[in-house]
């Protein structure tokens, strides 16, 4: 499978399809290429089908309508694109279940290892010192910005995603999860005291 076609595929489709960001920063397309990376780490590690953990890595945000699910609009448009480059239709088929449901973290229904990675490799990307370039960026956008506006939204984010660690399918994500937590901690403990 010659990934970089996909990958212009995946480029091309995130910029036309209308998404609007959230904050003029936040790149849809390097969101998707820092979970297909995380996806190849944990699949090293967990195992599962590599070219149906990459690809639905790689198209899981393709999709965006509104008034529609992305997930839903992201397997349409999928599958659609797998069948023209040839994929086998039962791979096709697993792809785009795992792009369907991506987006629901906290189902307790039993998921394929695939399925599991690329959901863990997309929540991972949310948490640890992204987040903190996140909140900071995002605090630098607001009137009045400053370092305690920075701190305290920083401090929320990272109160709100510390017990999220339940959403992790696999061990491999947990120990990565619980690893940035502690991470995100010590930088707390540390600004607090050059704050305050």
């Amino acid at each position: 499978m010659n990934y970089a076609n996909v990958i212009e595929f995946v480029k091309k489709q995130i910029s036309d399809n209308g998404r609007p960001p959230n904050y003029p920063f936040r790149d849809r397309f390097e969101h998707t290429m820092r979970v297909y990376r995380w996806a190849i780490k944990l699949q090293a590690k967990v195992g599962g089908d590599l070219d149906i953990i990459a690809l639905a890595a790689l198209l899981h945000d393709v999709g965006w309508q509104e008034g529609r699910e992305h997930g839903e609009v992201g397997a349409e448009i999928a599958v659609e694109y797998l069948d023209s480059i040839g994929v086998e239709p039962e791979k096709i088929a697993r792809i785009g279940e795992i792009i369907r449901i991506h987006d629901d973290k906290d189902t307790e229904a039993d998921l394929s290892i695939e399925c599991q990675v690329v959901m863990d490799a997309d929540l991972l990307d949310e948490v640890g010192t992204v987040s903190v370039l996140w909140d900071s960026m995002a605090t630098a956008c607001e009137e009045d910005a400053n370092y305690k506006k920075a701190y305290y939204r920083i401090k929320n984010y990272f109160r709100g995603n510390k017990p999220k660690i339940r959403r992790c399918k696999t061990d491999a994500a947990r120990m990565e999860y619980s690893r940035r937590m502690k991470l995100l901690e010590e930088f707390i403990f540390q600004l607090e005291k050059e704050l305050f």
